[in-house]
């Protein structure tokens, strides 16, 4: 019999709090990635020498502010295992020969996606869409092949694999409350000239930047889709891009003027991201587990709707049948299973292979990147294998109709 083992998380929590001010990783902040940049030995370090990118703990949140910021646009999309490429932006850091080439990675299993100002599936973004997205360095064991190139060259942040976060640029604006500011327009021409504008950033502070407008270019004004005539100089607005950096600032492929017409936006995004997660359950991590009591302690994820997360109180006073072991011991508290899954939150048969019951206690854990700061504690009538702390789960309230999943996407029968 295992003794109730202590969270991981609080481990990762005190590290970030004794951070300080020297954190003691390398950030954005000490320079761009550079092709060829080769790490010193810690031995061999200097006192000068800039310290190494954070290293991923298996079963730990990363500390605020250790990730590499990199933007692109999506062109490879792999949603059963969450993986992608993006081609890289182009920036001053790079030399010629390094423009354009793809990246490679997959979000971690706390990893987050936003799209249109809300939590989002990878499968939601459309291929060419410009995002945002901030990574950490491949896992030293992992021996992935590269994208091929017709160069046989490969991108600066080529080492910089597992994602944390990944959003478009209405996310991404929206986030910092950020809008873009129409200095001026040529239908003609079709060229929109326009200054990033809003944060810490007054009016007309930023630079003005030149950006395309295609026929295919979407204008959404309140409740509905205007044409191009509805875009006027001095409206701010939100827009997505594709082929950013490509010929100039990027193409518009969407725009939205008003408060009106982005709250639309997201709110239909909301319902998208509300119904993935109400068929697949919500991710976290197992903190900590008591065998005697068979209690499992689990933390969840961030990159969640708050609303999904009070759903966990909702009350089925319908006894507990298959595939629960035994009864729980309230059926009018909250209850509900949980379901063994993989780093890239594939589960294998949730509707036969999750265990639960009673949900008996409610938590609060620190905030930081990928943790949502929500934590319950559940009495499971039988403890499964999966059950350890460090490894992720779903977790499905009883309030939950569990349906089979398609084929695809449920890793029964592929160990």
């Amino acid at each position: 019999m295992r003794l109730l083992l202590t969270s991981l998380f609080a481990l990762s929590v005190l590290s970030v709090l004794h951070a300080g001010d020297n954190p003691g990783f390398r950030t954005d902040a000490d320079g761009p990635v550079k092709a060829g940049e080769k790490r010193t030995n810690p031995k061999d370090r200097k006192p000068g020498d800039k310290p190494d990118w954070y290293q991923l703990v298996e079963g730990e949140f990363p500390p605020e502010g250790s990730a590499h910021a990199v933007s692109g646009e999506l062109i490879v999309v792999g949603h059963l295992e969450r993986r992608f490429q993006i081609r890289v932006d182009r920036n001053d850091s790079q030399q010629a020969g390094f423009h354009d080439l793809p990246l490679e990675a997959g979000l971690l299993p706390y990893g987050s996606v936003w799209y249109h100002g809300a939590p989002a599936a990878l499968q939601d973004i459309p291929l060419g869409t410009h995002l945002h997205g901030l990574f950490y360095l491949r896992d030293p064991n992992d021996k992935t092949p590269l994208p091929e190139t017709s160069n046989k060259r490969k991108t600066d942040e080529w080492e910089f694999r597992r994602c944390l976060r990944l959003e478009d640029d209405f996310s991404f604006h929206a986030r910092q409350k950020q809008h873009w500011k129409i200095e001026s327009l040529d239908l003609a021409g079709m060229k929109l000239n326009a200054v990033l504008v809003g944060n810490s950033k007054g009016a007309g502070e930023g630079k003005p930047k030149t950006f395309d407008l295609l026929t295919r270019t979407r204008v959404f004004q309140r409740d509905r889709i205007a044409d191009l005539k509805a875009l006027r100089p001095g409206q701010t607005v939100l827009f997505n891009l594709t082929w950013a950096t490509l010929y100039g600032p990027g193409r518009l492929t969407e725009v939205w003027l008003d408060e009106a017409s982005r709250a639309v936006a997201t709110a239909q995004q909301l319902e998208c991201h509300r119904n993935h997660l109400r068929e697949r359950g919500l991710p976290g991590f197992v903190s900590a587990v008591d065998d005697e009591a068979q209690h499992v302690t689990l933390t969840f994820f961030d990159g969640v709707d708050p609303k999904l997360f009070d759903e966990l109180k909702g009350i089925d006073e319908k006894p507990q049948g298959w595939p629960f072991s035994v009864p729980e011991d309230d059926p009018k508290a909250p209850k509900g299973g949980i379901a063994v899954a993989l780093p890239t939150l594939m589960t294998y048969d949730p509707i036969n292979d999750r265990k639960g019951g009673n949900i008996v206690a409610f938590g609060k854990v620190p905030v930081v990147p990928g943790c949502s700061g929500v934590q319950i504690k559940v009495k499971c009538g039988m403890m499964l294998e999966g059950y350890r702390p460090g490894r992720v789960v779903r977790f499905y309230p009883a309030t939950w109709k569990v349906e089979a999943l398609p084929q695809e996407e449920r890793f029964e029968g592929r160990e």
